[in-house]
C-alpha cells in the first residue's frame, strides 16, 4: 500500500514540476496586457498554447486528476468553451488510463439557436456530481457562468477545478456562492507576482 502512495505522490511531483517548468518557459508573456476581466496587468499567461499542446497536454490531464482525485462520485468535467475544453479531454483521457470513468462537457456562452437548442453539451448531467475546470482564473467569471447553465440541467456542482490560478477574486467569490474551488498551480509556483 504504501509503495502505491509513494508512486502517485511521485507520479503527481514529477507531472506538475514539469507542467510549471513548460509553463514558465512557454506561456507566460510580459508586457502590456488587458484581461478578460477588463484588468490591466504586466504578463499573461496563455494556457490554451500549452493546453492544445501534446507535451502539456497529457501533464495537465495527470496534474488535474490527481487534484480531484478524492472528491467522490464526481461523473463528468467541463466548463465554459473554450478555456476549459482541452482541460477536461485532458482529464478524461489520462483519467482512462488510470481505470476512471469521467465523461467531459461542454458548456456554450449562450444556448444555441437552432438544433435542440442546448447551452450544455455531453451526456446528461440532471443528478450527477461534476467539476466544472478552467484553465486559468482571475475573476471567477467563466466558471460561475458555467456553474449556472449546469444547475439548470440538474447538475450538482462538486467543485471548482484551476490549472492556473492568479490569485485574483477568483477563489474568494466562487467560495462565497458557496462551492469549493482548488488549483494546481499558483503564481508563486510560476515566480510571479499577484497585480
Amino acid at each position: 500500500m504504501r509503495a502505491s502512495v509513494a508512486g502517485k505522490m511521485r507520479r503527481m511531483t514529477d507531472a506538475r514540476s514539469q507542467l510549471i517548468d513548460l509553463i514558465t518557459s512557454e506561456a507566460v508573456f510580459h508586457g502590456d496586457f488587458t484581461l478578460t476581466s477588463g484588468k490591466r496587468a504586466t504578463y499573461y499567461i496563455d494556457l490554451r498554447k500549452l493546453s492544445l499542446d501534446h507535451r502539456a497536454a497529457p501533464l495537465i490531464g495527470q496534474v488535474m486528476l490527481d487534484l480531484i482525485d478524492d472528491i467522490d462520485g464526481v461523473v463528468a468535467v467541463g466548463g465554459l468553451t473554450m478555456g476549459a475544453d482541452p482541460i477536461a479531454s485532458a482529464i478524461m483521457h489520462q483519467g482512462a488510463g488510470r481505470g476512471k470513468t469521467y465523461d467531459s462537457f461542454v458548456v456554450r456562452k449562450e444556448p444555441k439557436d437552432h438544433g435542440r437548442g442546448r447551452q450544455v453539451e455531453g451526456p446528461d448531467l440532471e443528478g450527477k456530481r461534476v467539476v466544472v475546470v478552467e484553465d486559468t482564473s482571475t475573476t471567477g467569471g467563466s466558471p460561475l457562468q458555467a456553474i449556472a447553465a449546469l444547475e439548470k440541467v440538474g447538475a450538482e456542482i462538486a467543485a471548482v477545478a484551476v490549472v492556473v490560478d492568479r490569485q485574483a477574486p477568483a477563489k474568494a467569490r466562487i467560495e462565497a456562492e458557496g462551492y469549493e474551488y482548488r488549483f494546481a498551480i499558483g503564481l508563486a509556483d510560476l515566480g510571479l507576482d499577484p497585480q
